[in-house]
């Protein structure tokens, strides 16, 4: 969920991401996150713990893996919340699970932060030493340690200046990092072509024993867990419940061939003299694929180095910011103490969290050596996963009406074998690594006190995204969605929509659509909404006093007429209302083309409200001519009628040497026009011979207190907001609310409305 706005709760506005992320942007997400540091740095380790076996620990890892893979896809389809499993397994299992859960993913991400910046420490250090560079180190620390924590303290001052990896530069930086390797990978196979007995790197192929491969699952399979990252953006995917379950799996598909090649290249493509080829490898330690790229081929040292230095550069600071926004949100859902849920009043970003996170990503580096702090973070990471799997049993029971995008086969069967493995390849980590164990077993009795002493007693139900769910299948079929821009607008544009929902048995949501800078992701987005929950609440104090089922949130879009649009379609709106943003000069004229594209684009009828108060009206006129808009603004005019207590006068214009005749053609036709609608009021039929049809409307305008209009026909103009000459200067000259109807025509889909829609 956005870090600012971590979920909704009563009394609050609900803030919602714009659905701007592609099915594709998604999976490479997902991949960037898996094809990380992890493998640059775990590679050789591992190697040195199973041998030739590694490749047997990555395909079963892979196996391992698919079983909570698939819970993810299930459970992103359903909810499409910005939480993730901290959310679902919150609102599904009893308490403290939730507390836990959350308590953990904050230790499992600063962990995985420790060991990137082990391993950014020791690539940079092997590049300053072949630069002769010397470099002052922290007493009783090596180069690595010393050089690690000096990056975690840069990574989170980034952090807290409010830099992140995002867009463009997170795309070109994971299509580096997968280039850089499978050039490793080719090169590899290349090298391998030359050397006769290559088979004989991959014997024996268990060295160690069958044991020492459950060990190399556990201490690789944080380099497996990347796609809770794609669970975690679903807030911002274009039709989620189709596009989360494929990114993971596609990821996955893409991910665990390349580990398998990697394993294999590594192992099959080293010259170590008489030292087996895996055993050398473990020797490098995290700088083993360095050591053998620098054989495959000239340069090959300086590439994988370079891509490592990216990679673990990359993964630090996506990582300490996952952290430190897990321990803000649990900050502001009253979990943790609330200073951890402040944001700096400058920069914007959560200070606090970050500089806790950075604390506990320091110890963790400085205490342990880098196999222990892989074995940490994977053991809570298997934790935490355990937990999602327990999840998707019970809310297959509890809600088996859910609408799924995706279900997992032969429930419960898949997901218990994903918690026995997942138990079994955390408890044989003991064997690996006790102090890992006793590291996540001592977090684990810490988050049990402060759960005990302090988030039980202070705690605040959040709203579950399964009574969310529930509360979305019991909405009423009729919905008008108000985008207010100014607080003026607001009244009007309310009384406006709750005398629509009321006649069609319907509600109200009121939406303030809040535009992110074109470089910030949106769920990094860390701007000043504090205007936009004024609006809606005020927009909600007005739906009260007229008894109108009302709905509020807040969308965060890099375009506001996309997130306009956007919202009408997830909310399968009827009606939308809004305001003109009255902007002056070449920016309002550019602002404008937001309300043209709503116009122009919108999935259901439009009214565009001009006007700053409806407080006393006591006469509705309505332009009438014969187009769509207008059979549309004759049948709401009933309704307005009704709910403003005023009487409606009907206009039409036609010929100013119109005979007799044709007057009371047009006469007939406007009654015939209103002749079934339920009008409580009187009704006054005017039709006036006219040359200047806007000034006409104009001079009848001066007697009425609200006129309402229907959009002409659209004359391809796109330099003007409105559809004609006569609207344009109706809606600019007259002293009197207006409000401009556009009537929904299905249009056939064109390949450049993606550009039309943009701002």
């Amino acid at each position: 969920m956005s870090a600012f706005a971590p979920g909704f709760r009563p009394g609050t506005e609900e803030v919602r991401l714009s659905r701007e992320m592609s099915g594709f942007s998604v999976t490479m997400i997902g991949v960037g996150a898996m094809i990380g540091a992890g493998i640059f740095v775990l590679t050789g380790i591992a190697a040195g713990v199973a041998g030739p076996g590694l490749l047997l620990a990555f395909g079963l890892n892979g196996i391992v893996t698919l079983f909570t893979a698939m819970a993810y896809a299930e459970l992103g389809s359903c909810f499409h919340d910005a939480g993730g499993g901290y959310l679902w397994v919150k609102s599904s299992l009893p308490h403290p699970n939730g507390f836990l859960s959350g308590w953990m993913s904050w230790f499992a991400h600063a962990v995985a932060c420790s060991l990137y910046a082990l391993g950014f420490g020791a690539y940079f250090g092997h590049v300053l030493e072949g630069f002769g560079v010397h470099v002052p180190q922290i007493p009783y620390l090596s180069i690595e340690k010393t050089l690690a924590v000096a990056a975690c303290l840069v990574f989170a001052y980034i952090n807290f200046r409010g830099a992140s990896e995002t867009g463009k530069a997170g795309n070109f930086v994971t299509m580096a990092k997968i280039v850089i390797i499978l050039f490793f990978v080719a090169a590899g196979a290349w090298a391998m072509r030359g050397m006769p007995d290559w088979q004989g790197s991959f014997h024996p192929f268990l060295p160690n024993g069958i044991g020492a491969i459950f060990s190399a699952m556990g201490l690789t399979f944080i380099a497996f867990q990347g796609y809770e990252v794609i669970a975690q953006c679903s807030e911002e995917v274009v039709d989620p419940g189709r596009n989360i379950p494929r990114a993971i799996f596609f990821a996955l598909l893409i991910v665990i061939p390349i580990y398998l090649m990697v394993a294999f290249v590594s192992i099959g493509a080293i010259r170590s003299g008489t030292t087996p080829s895996w055993e050398f490898l473990g020797e490098m330690k995290e700088l083993a694929i360095v050591e053998a790229a620098r054989q495959f081929f000239p340069g090959g040292g300086v590439v994988l180095l370079i891509g490592g230095l990216l990679s673990t550069a990359s993964a630090l600071l996506a990582t300490i910011y996952s952290s430190s926004r897990v321990a803000f949100a649990m900050a502001r859902d009253h979990n943790l103490p609330p200073f951890l849920g402040k944001v700096h009043a400058v920069k914007k970003t959560p200070h606090a969290a970050i500089a806790a996170s950075a604390v506990i990503v320091i110890l963790m580096a400085v205490a342990l050596p880098i196999e222990d702090v892989a074995s940490a973070a994977d053991i809570m990471f298997l934790l935490v996963f355990l937990q999602v799997n327990v999840t998707l049993i019970r809310m297959r029971k509890t809600h088996p009406n859910l609408k799924r995008g995706f279900r997992v086969p032969l429930v419960p069967l898949v997901p218990l074998l994903g918690i026995a493995t997942q138990v079994f390849i955390a408890g044989y980590m003991f064997v690996y690594s006790p102090r890992a164990w006793f590291s996540a077993v001592g977090w684990i009795v810490i988050g049990f006190a402060v759960y005990k002493l302090y988030a039980s007693k202070t705690e605040e139900e959040a709203l579950s995204v399964l009574a969310l769910a529930e509360a979305e299948s019991a909405r009423k079929d009729y919905r008008v969605i108000v985008v207010p821009f100014h607080q003026e607008q607001v009244r009007p544009l309310m009384k406006l929509a709750c005398a629509l929902a009321k006649n069609y048995e319907g509600e109200v949501t009121a939406v303030s659509v809040v535009e992110a800078p074109p470089k910030v992701a949106l769920n990094r987005y860390s701007g000043d909404l504090s205007e936009s929950r004024t609006l809606l609440r005020l927009a909600e104090n007005i739906a009260s006093e007229r008894e109108a089922d009302f709905h509020r949130f807040i969308k965060i879009s890099h375009r506001m007429s996309h997130g306009i649009l956007e919202t009408a379609r997830e909310e399968k709106g009827n009606f939308i209302l809004v305001g003109p943003l009255r902007k002056e000069g070449w920016t309002g004229q550019f602002r404008e083309i937001v309300l043209l594209n709503v116009l122009e684009h919108a999935p259901c009828n439009v009214g565009i409200f001009r006007g700053e108060s409806l407080a006393q009206v006591r006469r509705l006129l309505l332009a009438v001519e014969d187009t769509p808009s207008c059979r549309l603004a004759v049948n709401v005019a009933p309704a307005l009628s009704a709910d403003l207590g005023v009487p409606v006068t009907l206009l039409h214009l036609v010929a100013p040497h119109a005979s007799g005749r044709e007057e009371r053609q047009a006469a007939e036709w406007m009654e015939e026009l209103t002749r079934d609608l339920p009008f409580k009021f009187p009704v006054e039929r005017l039709v006036m011979p006219s040359e200047d049809v806007a000034g006409s409307i104009i001079a009848q305008a001066r007697d009425t207190d609200l006129l309402l209009m229907g959009a002409s026909r659209y004359a391809g103009k796109l330099t003007s907001l409105f559809t004609s000459e006569v609207e344009e200067r109706v809606m600019q000259g007259a002293c009197v609310p207006v409000l401009l109807l556009k009537r929904y025509q299905q249009r056939k889909s064109s390949r450049f409305s993606g550009i039309l829609t943009g701002r």
